[in-house]
């Protein structure tokens, strides 16, 4: 009976030092691995740091947004800067463009839900004149509409890119529908 009491404490012993060395391994890969993920991440935030197009947006970002003056459909002038102190959704756009009126419907809704709330939807048609504006709306918006008529008015064709108006020109606007978000 004693050589089965032997047995069975040894592979007591064993089967505890397995346990003790199973629990150590477990231990240490706890503790590692948070550091590994950190070293990771810390990796992944410097390749993305030197990326051109990250660079490029993070020196777009503390830009104040540049004033304008356009005239609304009454021939007012109109600001930017008359916004101060509201967040601006700022909408480039042009009555030639379908997507540009499919979307207007939406600017609407963002308009009438959130005007409470200190929040503005000024539009900018790149447009000639007023009338192929008001065509496309024909109800009018619940938004503020300005022109902002091409800066060659020469270059023919009503519904080319090549006709974005100056204003958009100037936000660096190519092709329309374009929308910045200023607060």
């Amino acid at each position: 009976m004693s050589d089965a009491y032997m047995v069975d404490a040894r592979k007591l012993i064993a089967g505890g030092v397995a346990m003790i060395i199973g629990l150590a391994v477990a231990g240490m890969f706890v503790w590692m691995t948070p550091k590994a993920a950190a070293r990771e991440t810390k990796a992944a935030c410097e390749a993305l740091r030197s990326e051109p197009g990250i660079q490029a947006w993070k020196a777009a970002l503390p830009t104040p947004a540049k004033d304008f003056t356009a005239q609304d459909h009454l021939g007012r002038p109109v600001k930017l800067s008359d916004y101060r102190g509201k967040v601006v959704l700022l909408n480039f756009w042009a009555s030639w463009c379908n997507v540009c009126k499919a979307e207007k419907p939406s600017l609407s809704m963002m308009t009438e839900e959130m005007a409470q709330d200190g929040f503005v939807v000024v539009t900018l048609a790149s447009d000639h004149a007023w009338d192929a504006v008001k065509k496309t709306l024909p109800g009018g918006a619940p938004y503020q509409v300005l022109l902002d008529p091409p800066a060659d008015i020469g270059k023919p064709g009503p519904d080319d890119d090549d006709n974005i108006g100056a204003i958009a020109q100037s936000y660096g606007i190519k092709a329309v529908p374009e929308s910045f978000l200023i607060d």
